[in-house]
């Protein structure tokens, strides 16, 4: 939305993503590219209560302040990486969650996010590494993608707008939903 504060823009599409199923109420992350700064969640939020004032700045050449998100440095490596890209979101779909733990990447079988996505890359970064190879192995694969997954533990769109990233990341779910009932039916 054209005028929108951006960090208004950031708390509306977190909220959604937790009011349609795509996080719980203390999960994922966000955020967006306002000039030169990144604003970003902060660690543990509640996307219920969250507000804009609860976002922090962070820049692009120096480390995320204290408070900030576990995965500020991911997305700030998104941004380093592509800098035209306006929004990073972390969403914990559970039907693209669940259909990409068994490894390999996903290839979308409806029309809709074949279109958007082709083949979606599903990342294996260890749990017990993800904090030292996500910012790397994530903003290397959203460079050539616009949704990617990290196996077991969500989904990660980037996009040039908030509204776009949502768009792919509601897109993605909708299409892992979707394999589930034709694997259910079939």
């Amino acid at each position: 939305m054209h005028g929108m504060d951006p960090r208004s823009d950031l708390v509306r599409h977190y909220l959604w993503l937790r009011r349609y199923g795509l996080n719980d109420s203390h999960s994922g992350n966000a955020s967006v590219r306002d000039g030169e700064l990144v604003w970003v969640t902060p660690t543990g939020c509640c996307a219920d209560t969250l507000r804009p004032a609860d976002l922090l700045p962070c820049t692009l050449d120096g480390p995320p302040p204290a408070g900030a998100s576990l995965d500020a440095p991911l997305h700030l490596a998104v941004y380093r990486r592509s800098p035209g890209l306006g929004a990073v979101l972390h969403s914990h779909g559970p039907h693209t969650v669940a259909l990409t733990f068994e490894g390999g990447d996903y290839d979308p079988p409806d029309f809709e996010a074949q279109y958007y996505f082709g083949r979606v890359p599903v990342l294996p970064i260890p749990y017990d590494r993800y904090l030292v190879e996500a910012p790397e192995a994530v903003s290397r694969a959203l460079a050539q993608h616009r949704v990617v997954v990290v196996r077991g533990h969500g989904v990660f769109a980037a996009a040039p707008s908030l509204n776009l990233a949502y768009k792919w990341t509601c897109s993605l779910e909708l299409s892992a939903r979707t394999a589930y009932l034709a694997r259910t039916v079939g």
